[in-house]
């Protein structure tokens, strides 16, 4: 199987399980990643480089940050690839992993129909406009499954202080599929959704929803690699793990691609570099 791709827990632990013989030798590191960056195909890329350069093989399993790192908690992965902060502290000061690396970013957007009934067309705080859609009572769709994007959109409504509710929060029942899913659904309803710029961007052409709410500061959407703890769980492939994620960081290797990755597209990236070695080479 080329890519190891799940979306509900009892899927996921299968393919874990199902990888346990390969996992025990050298040459394998199976990865957790949120959603959103293998729909948009950067994680194949990335992992392909790194197998055609070190030889190491790097396969992935795809599910919202919040079941992602639950898995981790139980050793059947060797690395995770998320974006929830206050998740990811959890996890670490748990003793599950060993810390948080910056690795990459790219933004949420608020997007909606064309018609823009709640009127926020332009505003420049996701705050503002999410009271005001709750003003309005128009819809909104969430993901409500504990992904990296439904957290990101929790922490906005607390900041609004808002709790959304029905009938006009509709919490999607499929949302633990991914942002795409999510994203078709809104669509087809012509409700408001908070989303990854990089997905909106590859459904674009099948949309009729528009970017309404972007550039404020509180829509960056920072994404962590977090080794799985090794002293934890002696399966764990802590060695070359490491070794995959010091390629990831370096500028000249993985950030490198993330530089590069959607411009030949889109005619801009979609996610942009964020490693500390990238940081550092760019102050000199």
């Amino acid at each position: 199987m080329k890519r190891l791709v799940g979306y509900s827990m009892t899927i996921l632990m299968l393919l874990c399980l199902w990888t346990s013989a390969a996992r025990a030798e050298r040459g394998f590191i199976l990865l957790g990643s949120t959603i959103g960056p293998i729909d948009a195909g950067i994680v194949s890329v990335l992992e392909d480089s790194f197998e055609k350069e070190s030889g190491i093989r790097v396969r992935h399993v795809g599910a919202g940050t919040g079941e992602a790192l639950k898995i981790a908690e139980k050793g059947a992965i060797d690395l995770v690839m998320v974006h929830a902060r206050s998740l990811e502290e959890k996890f670490v000061a748990a003793g599950f992993g060993t810390e948080r690396i910056p690795f990459m970013y790219n933004d949420f957007v608020i997007v909606g129909p064309t018609g823009d009934p709640a009127g926020i067309r332009g505003m420049k705080t996701a705050t503002e406009a999410l009271l005001r859609i709750a003003n309005k009572a128009v819809p909104f769709v969430s993901r409500g499954d504990q992904s990296g994007t439904h957290v990101a959109e929790t922490e906005l409504w607390t900041k609004a202080g808002i709790k959304p509710g029905s009938p006009w929060y509709r919490i999607y029942e499929k949302g633990s599929e991914g942002n795409k899913p999510t994203l078709r659904y809104a669509n087809s309803i012509q409700s408001y959704t908070i989303m990854d710029r990089a997905t909106y961007l590859s459904l674009k052409k099948e949309l009729t929803l528009e970017i309404l709410v972007e550039g404020d500061e509180a829509l960056l959407n920072r994404i962590s690699l977090i080794p799985v703890n090794a002293k934890k769980f002696p399966r764990v492939n802590g060695e070359e793990s490491a070794r995959f994620v010091k390629w990831l960081t370096d500028p000249a290797k993985g950030q490198k691609i993330v530089a590069e990755f959607g411009k030949d597209r889109f005619g801009a990236p979609l996610f942009f570099p964020d490693s500390r070695e990238w940081k550092a080479q760019s102050v000199k």
